[in-house]
């Protein structure tokens, strides 16, 4: 049997402390500590899950064999660059970092140290959107609704690094072709950052996805609807749930519509993230997303802020005018 594998959290927030859990609760997996620029927060976690308080990740670095990032986005590279040119396996929370620049020389530390890059698009683990992917083939309309209540948490980055791009990550995975052109329109409401936007993406293949994301709706909403030749896939993404439908005809040609519910063993997506990471991490194997494919969710999402700007200075034109 192996030895565990060690970890240590950086940012044990919002998020970062789930990670502590699961980590602590995972066979064969020893949670070293966990740090946080909050002392008194890191304490009361590290108690908790029954762990160090790491003041200084230097001393330990030997005896480390990943970490988990989960600090604010703009403090990603920042942590993230030294540990991966220690040699460090490192998993960093959506988004990678906080431009397609940063997200590169991340890369580059990780090629040249031989450090696993892994990102933290949970997404991609949900049961359900993995159950999809064998039923999806050919999409030419995706559809995409992630609706959420306001919360006073990332506010840092606009409703497209925050939320939407989950969404993003997951059309470039299903698709397999490069945008080529991007429509986009997202305005601030509650805070001085887009709350509220839309993206239309077109790709190569000709597939046209279309993206909503908020984070002052007044209700929950997360699902993907995948449009192809005869076949319809849903995926509720809270619920974990899955439906298939297809168009078939019978010998005299008319049409029949079949389908329904598809079984999906569900689990939690934050602990396949984590179990993935351990194993690529253990067998040096690639990591269900890697650091390319977050990048490229990155270049998208700024393609789409920043055709929101232009959208945007337009709009300020015509009122002028």
């Amino acid at each position: 049997m192996k030895s565990a594998f060690r970890a240590v959290v950086v940012g044990v927030g919002h998020l970062g402390q789930h990670h502590a859990r699961i980590l602590s609760a995972l066979d064969n997996v020893d949670l070293v500590g966990v740090i946080d620029a909050d002392r008194d927060r890191a304490r009361r976690i590290s108690s908790e899950y029954g762990t160090d308080v790491i003041e200084d990740i230097g001393p330990v670095l030997g005896r480390v064999d990943g970490v988990i990032v989960a600090v604010p986005t703009q403090d990603h590279l920042v942590v993230a660059a030294p540990l991966l040119e220690a040699g460090v396996s490192v998993l960093v929370e959506k988004p990678i970092a906080s431009s397609s620049s940063e997200a590169e020389v991340l890369l580059r530390t990780a090629e040249s140290s031989g450090a696993t890059l892994a990102v933290g698009h949970t997404e991609r683990h949900n049961p359900a959107v993995v159950a999809a992917r064998s039923l999806i083939s050919s999409p030419g309309f995706i559809e995409v609704h992630r609706l959420s209540t306001f919360q006073s948490r990332s506010l840092d980055i606009d409703v497209v690094f925050d939320v939407m791009i989950h969404d993003i990550d997951i059309v470039l995975s299903l698709v397999g072709s490069n945008p080529v052109s991007v429509e986009a329109v997202g305005i601030p409401v509650l805070t001085e950052r887009v709350d509220i936007a839309n993206a239309r993406l077109r790709f190569e293949n000709g597939c046209i996805a279309n993206l909503t994301a908020s984070r002052i709706s007044r209700e929950q909403v997360r699902k993907l609807r995948v449009f192809q030749p005869h076949a319809l896939v849903t995926v509720d993404y809270a619920e974990q749930q899955l439906e298939a439908w297809r168009v078939s005809r019978s010998k005299d040609g008319s049409p029949s519509v079949h389908g329904g519910p598809v079984e999906v063993a569900t689990v939690e997506p934050l602990e396949c993230e984590i179990r993935d990471f351990v194993h690529s991490v253990r067998n040096g194997s690639e990591p269900g997303v890697t650091g390319t494919a977050g990048r490229q969710a990155l270049v998208v999402a700024e393609a789409i802020t920043n055709e929101m700007e232009d959208t945007n200075r337009l709009s300020e034109v015509d009122r002028v005018s």
